[in-house]
């Protein structure tokens, strides 16, 4: 079947694209600049030129597929409701083009801020609702269409979904303790991490977007929770640098925009996910990458 692909070029996009064509789908891949699309043609994937505000193109593309595969987002924390709106934007013109079809449709989301202080499940609800919420409340939006003839598949990824060629969270931590001098974690550093390995979520997005029931949610979590603490020691270690404990209201100033992450609980499980669709993570753990060379080169 034709899959297209948003982010298909991104961290997760390129390791859930391989999974694809070796099952025999022609992909199709969103390309905001040229060096994109070479990349995908290099991968075996037909590039579409467009990005998220190209709303036409989205409708056009999910019109011409047998299913979706939304992982790409604007990522920019100094316009969060821009980039939620346009969320939004993006998600509803897809699912538009696809009411009534049967088709697939599945989307990335977080198990952070799911159930604070507790581990979040296949079962929890999302509590980001409309669309000034976290992402526009694209998870919540997108389920709710299961009743209007779309597949559609919720994929909740850890936190961190870390390997070689990370830039996000993980790799922030890692840039700021080098940065300052000092990795550090908030508190006692006892609040937990769901991650994953990104080979592990690409595999399980692949298999959620062709096999798993329409209105459901699944956990790319092969960790339920790693320890801030230990994460910090993980990456002081390898660096060469001190520990220390930064409180909670100092964090902002020294952790930036990762405060509002580093601080909070955000652990998750994955149970559902591994006896419903047969995924079982292979990957690297979180600290065995911080202990090789995948954040330090």
């Amino acid at each position: 079947m034709r899959v297209f692909v948003t982010g298909a070029s991104g961290w997760i996009g390129v390791a859930t694209v391989p999974h694809l064509l070796a099952a025999g789908h022609h992909v199709a891949g969103l390309a905001r600049s040229d060096r994109s699309a070479a990349a995908l043609r290099a991968a075996g994937v037909e590039p579409v030129a467009g990005g998220l505000a190209d709303l036409d193109v989205l409708d056009r593309e999910a019109r011409a597929s047998d299913a979706v595969l939304h992982l790409g987002f604007h990522h920019d924390f100094g316009d969060m409701a821009g980039a939620a709106r346009l969320e939004r934007q993006a998600v509803e013109t897809m699912l538009a083009a696809l009411e009534g079809t049967g088709r697939g449709f599945a989307l990335a989301a977080g198990v952070a801020g799911l159930t604070p202080g507790r581990l979040a499940t296949e079962e929890d609800r999302s509590p980001h609702e409309g669309p000034d919420a976290p992402r526009g409340g694209s998870e919540n939006l997108a389920l709710s269409w299961a009743g209007r003839g779309v597949r559609t598949v919720s994929l909740r990824f850890a936190p961190t979904v870390h390997g070689t060629g990370d830039h996000g969270f993980t790799a922030a931590l890692v840039g700021i303790a080098r940065e300052r001098g000092v990795s550090a974690h908030v508190g006692d550093g006892s609040h937990r991490w769901a991650a994953v390995h990104v080979s592990d979520a690409g595999r399980l997005a692949a298999r959620a977007l062709t096999a798993a029931p329409a209105g459901t949610a699944w956990h790319a979590v092969a960790e339920e929770g790693v320890a801030t603490r230990r994460i910090a020691e993980a990456i002081g270690q390898r660096l060469g640098l001190p520990v220390a404990s930064i409180s909670e209201e100092d964090a902002a100033e020294h952790f930036g925009w990762l405060a509002r992450f580093f601080g909070q609980d955000l652990a998750a499980s994955s149970t559902l996910t591994r006896e419903r669709l047969g995924w079982e993570p292979t990957g690297p753990t979180l600290l065995a990458d911080l202990a090789a060379d995948a954040y330090v080169s």
